[in-house]
């Protein structure tokens, strides 16, 4: 069924090219792997999300009032702890007038054509890529706006006075005559009105809340005192909660399986096969896990991937020495370049399988009710998709699938997944036991570590030539690794033999060269992969940048004046390098035993520089000690929430290039947990100072633009302390090579 359900959905093949300021439509260049532009075909939209209340009174698709005066804002984006609620909440009370306290924000789906998101052409509702700012200025924007006219006019019928004498402020509406009332009063009369084909949006100059540094997220307290609620706390009349054994090799298939002991301990409700592996069925989580323990499955791995990392790796350095199997870009004439260049400068830099590692392991709950309609709860990142996923598992018709969009405690690209992942395993075991009680399906920590979907591993083969005077005249990258599109319902994306997100960072570069290629050689390996944040760039950014650094010492020229000779003066890439080179004291000399290193990089359309400042740690080895960031992602609607995530992409980058890896002994999974997959600890964060331009541009992303400079800044510095150009990631494997 799913098969079939996955060719309804048709890709077109168009390619956009990309500039600053546009994300792609089928094919980006400069922004994100997952702005792909395709079309529905033949799904019907789902019920919208749970209403705000039985009082709440809806003004668009966009916010409901309730006669309390409560404002509920529909999120078209999925919330997972990046902060996308919190800026559509903004938006909507900015324009609103409401009273920020007031303001509730809950996910909905089912209305492609008001949620559909703009950087994916309008007809998919999906959130990723660092878009939920930009899908959603404009349209959340005017639904508060129009909201407020609405209350207005029911204010001034019920006054019996001209409208232009209604104001409206902090979710209070007033008249010179001292009348006066909150919006709740007026919020079921002013949503039977006609909402105003035109508004008039307010001014910059007159905004209290967009641009505001010190408004904090609505939802701080009970994230705080830990009443937020995710998946993992939904709570059912009866629910089961079931555990899965999956493959211990990715691509094996269950042969057969003994249940017997299992189904002897007390609590363990069933052992049923899905499609996708063994769950174990229990009253609760505990019950569920000890069955597990006692099942036994014997698994067929004639089709798996036995490979361990070591010898992929091997493939991919002896493909990179060969000539690419595409060219992603080839401008100038590149041989003659090098032919006549003073100086050639080469390196070869590996990257490893990356895992997602988010905090909230993979979840998600199914419960059909009487009447027939699929009720699914979960981290619905592509909701359209997963209601047709689910919805022909559970043989309904899509507009029977009710999707409970729930917050996610974090997801970095994981929840993005073509096949449903977790929201269907849930479906697939609700059905193998009749549907007779909801089920919730929770994934260990081991189960998501080594439950497949990770950042590709890639090599790198580059090489740049420079003349005389040091000045770069030849440049040739070739990229070797897997595509996360492949094979998959968005392959469309490939033009050319040339998936964009194996080649973006890459690609377009900041900098004059005037002979250029890039190349790609696409590999076929079983290792299940998908986005992570910042995409491609988490390994082209690393790429460019240090290697940048190694052109400018082989030029004698200092790091950061030779990237501006190579820029646009006027460029934003100029002005935000200048920007962190000024705030770091670039021209000043560095603290006593103390390093630093620069990097600049674009991504989801924003551009990021930052500057990495460290020291010897004492054992070969080095410590990051402060990282100056100039960012530049349009206009700031919240600016503690930029900071914020510049920040978070900080650590998030760092721990990756420090010391996460996912490898692969005999196609199993070497690591299960954090103790042998480590992200960044909290006591090797590093100071981080955030400097934001000031831009009256649209906004831009920020949800993962701070990861791709960190590596290279970090390298670069790391070079200046310990002699060492870092070409293989984790840091720890070149500092021990």
């Amino acid at each position: 069924m799913i098969p079939k359900l996955m060719q309804s959905f048709a890709i077109p093949a168009t390619r956009v090219q990309a500039s600053r300021r546009q994300f792609l439509l089928g094919v980006v260049a400069t922004g994100t792997g997952l702005a792909i532009g395709f079309r529905m075909a033949g799904i019907t939209p789902a019920v919208a999300a749970e209403t705000a209340g039985d009082e709440a009174h809806a003004f668009s698709p966009y916010l409901t009032i309730d006669s309390n005066g409560k404002v509920t804002v529909l999120s078209s984006q999925f919330e997972m702890g990046q902060g996308s609620y919190n800026g559509l909440a903004t938006l909507v009370a900015e324009e609103l007038e409401a009273d920020f306290a007031t303001i509730e924000v809950q996910g909905v789906a089912g209305d492609v054509k008001s949620y559909g998101n703009v950087a994916f052409g309008g007809t998919i509702q999906g959130t990723g890529g660092s878009t939920s700012m930009m899908t959603s200025w404009d349209r959340y924007r005017n639904a508060g706006a129009a909201a407020r006219m609405m209350l207005m006019a029911a204010a001034a019928a019920e006054w019996n006075v001209p409208v232009a004498e209604i104001t409206a402020e902090n979710g209070v509406l007033r008249h010179a005559s001292g009348k006066q009332g909150g919006f709740g009063e007026f919020a079921a009369r002013a949503a039977t009105m006609t909402v105003p084909a035109e508004v008039g949006l307010k001014q910059p100059a007159d905004w209290k809340l967009i641009g505001n540094a010190g408004l904090k997220r609505y939802d701080s307290a009970r994230k705080a005192n830990g009443t937020e609620q995710y998946t993992i706390d939904v709570k059912l009349p009866g629910m089961l909660t079931a555990v899965m054994i999956h493959p211990p090799v990715f691509g094996g298939k269950v042969k057969s399986f003994d249940a017997t002991e299992a189904k002897k301990l007390k609590g363990v409700v069933d052992v049923v096969e899905t499609p996708r592996g063994i769950a174990v069925v229990g009253d609760h989580m505990w019950a569920a896990l000890k069955g597990r323990d006692a099942v036994t499955v014997e698994w067929d791995e004639n089709s798996a991937e036995k490979r361990s990392t070591q010898q992929i790796v091997a493939e991919y350095r002896d493909l990179a020495g060969k000539p690419p199997a595409a060219m992603a870009r080839n401008e100038g004439d590149v041989a003659a370049a090098f032919a006549k260049a003073a100086k050639v400068v080469e390196a070869t830099f590996e990257f490893p399988y990356l895992a997602h590692a988010a905090m909230e392991p993979l979840n998600a709950v199914a419960r059909k009710n009487e009447d027939g309609t699929l009720e699914v709860w979960g981290g619905h990142q592509f909701p359209d998709l997963y209601q047709a996923l689910t919805a022909g598992i559970a043989e309904v018709t899509p507009d029977k699938v009710h999707l409970h969009v729930m917050k996610t405690g974090g997801s970095f690209g994981r929840r993005a997944v073509f096949d449903g992942d977790v929201v269907v395993e849930a479906v697939y075991v609700a059905k193998a036991l009749g549907f007779r009680a909801p089920v919730k399906v929770q994934w260990t920590r081991e189960d998501d570590m080594r439950g497949g979907r990770y950042r590709p591993a890639y090599v790198h083969a580059i090489k740049a030539g420079l003349d005389e005077q040091g000045k770069l005249i030849a440049w040739s990258n070739h990229v070797v690794g897997q595509s996360i599109v492949s094979g998959s319902m968005m392959e469309g994306m490939i033009q050319n033999g040339v998936d964009p997100t194996s080649v973006e960072g890459a690609v377009h570069l900041p900098y004059a060269i005037p002979n250029q290629s890039v190349g790609l050689t696409t590999t076929q390996t079983g290792v299940p992969v998908l986005w992570w944040r910042s995409v491609g760039s988490t390994h082209t950014a690393f790429v460019v940048e240090t290697f940048m650094d190694e052109l400018a010492e082989a030029a004698g020229r200092d790091p950061v004046e030779y990237r501006l000779s190579m820029m646009d003066p006027g460029s934003r890439h100029a002005t935000i390098l200048k920007l962190a080179a000024e705030k770091a004291g670039w021209d000043k000399p560095a603290a006593e035993g103390r390093f630093r290193g620069v990097s600049v990089a674009e991504s989801f359309g924003s551009v990021v520089a930052q500057i990495a400042e460290v020291s010897l740690d004492g054992s070969g080895g080095i410590k990051v000690e402060r990282v100056v960031a100039a960012v530049d992602c349009g206009l700031a609607i919240n600016p503690d929430q930029i900071r914020a995530q510049v920040e978070g992409g900080i650590g998030f980058g760092l721990g990756a290039i420090l010391g996460e890896e996912i490898t692969l002994t005999d196609g199993q999974v070497d690591q299960g947990n954090y103790d042998l997959y480590t992200p960044l600890r909290i006591d090797a964060m590093p100071q981080v100072e955030v400097h934001i331009f000031a831009s009256a541009n649209s906004p831009t992303g920020i949800g993962e633009p701070g990861v791709p400079p960190i590596g290279p800044a970090v390298a670069n510095a790391a070079y200046k302390a310990l002699g060492k150009r870092i070409r293989v990631m984790p840091f720890v494997k070149s500092l021990n090579a």
